[in-house]
């Protein structure tokens, strides 16, 4: 069993940064790919970005690709969201998650995503 608790969110202006960040417990952490997708109002959830478990490996939505950096530290069980020159059609709220990967799956499309946060609200004033 994992649990994540996201923080980091608030409100900023176009243009602006902010870093959310995903504390997972137990034990098995750095045996996870972590993820983070988003979810605006009346739409559907989307994926955001993939971290391997080692942290060798990422993966981005074409939407983020070039602002959003992802990271972890498998010493504080802690996935990192750092977004930069945000833009309004970023607000949403943002969800971090944990997945397995299947034998012979590989990320982002194989991941399997077992546990999810409770998420953070993201909004970006124009």
């Amino acid at each position: 069993q994992v649990q994540l608790v996201e923080s980091g969110g608030g409100l900023v202006q176009a243009g602006g940064s902010l870093r959310l960040s995903c504390a997972a417990s137990g034990r098995t952490f750095s045996s996870y790919a972590m993820g983070w997708f988003r979810q605006a109002p009346g739409k559907e959830r989307e994926f955001v970005s993939v971290i391997s478990w080692s942290g060798a490996s990422t993966y981005y939505a074409d939407s983020v690709k070039g602002r959003f950096t992802v990271s972890r530290d498998n010493a504080k069980n802690t996935v990192y969201l750092q977004m930069y020159s945000l833009e309004p059609e970023d607000t949403a709220v943002y969800y971090c998650a944990a997945a397995t990967l299947p034998t012979g799956a590989t990320l982002p499309a194989g991941a399997s995503w077992d546990y999810w946060g409770q998420g953070t609200q993201v909004t970006v004033s124009s």
